[in-house]
């Protein structure tokens, strides 16, 4: 059995939800949060275990602490939570690229913020990023900036919250993800012929390399692209 509060900031769906449920299923108490409380909690109920579902708009940053007064004893955070932009410079919509900004850096940031004083002595922290920080695409800019930003982000929380440790990990297309199951054959045949294990990246294998950088006390300021060499081609 697990013990302390894993807490999984956009844990409602995808990647974060398949943490967390990694988690439950191990007996942790397990906080998940989402944009509404309602799917938060219905989230929470699927998952099932000691897990418990808060709403929060992580791009209204100002609001986050109330939302996570009660939440204590935590042993893991993860920030998990994406919105995915496409926005194209010739097109620039700014309305979109502050509020990504906002929810990825200020909102993450806040979260930590909120937290940090109830970290046990062991705490972790885990933020998401993706390999539109190493691989642009038309329209990335935000995403890819943003990404970036957690690279920096990475390197000053492992100064200011020492002996806390904090890691990223970055994605790149997860093949088995309710975001890329249902691609095109043709797009999914060319994303392998790219890769070179020959196939993509499961759902399992980022819960695993999720879980040895929240675990591993070893692991401290690193930025793991998760990609089957995808970043060699």
């Amino acid at each position: 059995m697990g013990t302390g509060t894993v807490v999984v900031v956009g844990g409602t769906q995808g990647l974060g939800r398949e943490l967390a449920q990694s988690y439950a299923g191990d007996g942790y108490d397990v906080v998940v949060t989402g944009r509404d409380q309602a799917r938060a909690e219905g989230a929470a109920e699927e998952i099932g275990g000691s897990t418990t579902g808060i709403g929060f708009d992580l791009a209204e940053p100002h609001g986050i602490a109330e939302r996570l007064a009660g939440t204590e004893d935590v042993a893991h955070l993860v920030l998990a939570a994406i919105e995915r932009d496409v926005n194209k410079v010739t097109e620039y919509n700014i309305a979109a690229a502050l509020r990504l900004v906002t929810l990825k850096l200020v909102g993450y940031t806040e979260v930590i913020h909120t937290l940090a004083p109830r970290f046990r002595d062991d705490a972790s922290i885990l933020i998401y990023g993706g390999l539109a920080r190493d691989r642009p695409y038309p329209g990335s800019t935000t995403v890819t900036t943003v990404n970036g930003g957690v690279t920096g982000l990475v390197r000053t929380l492992v100064i200011e919250l020492a002996p806390t440790r904090v890691n990223a990990l970055h994605p790149a297309i997860v093949g088995d993800s309710p975001q890329w199951v249902d691609m095109p054959p043709e797009r999914r045949d060319a994303l392998v012929q790219r890769t070179p294990t020959g196939r993509l990246v499961t759902m399992a294998e980022v819960v695993h390399a999720s879980r040895f950088l929240l675990e591993n006390r070893a692991m401290n300021g690193i930025n793991l692209p998760v990609d089957g060499g995808w970043l060699c081609m």
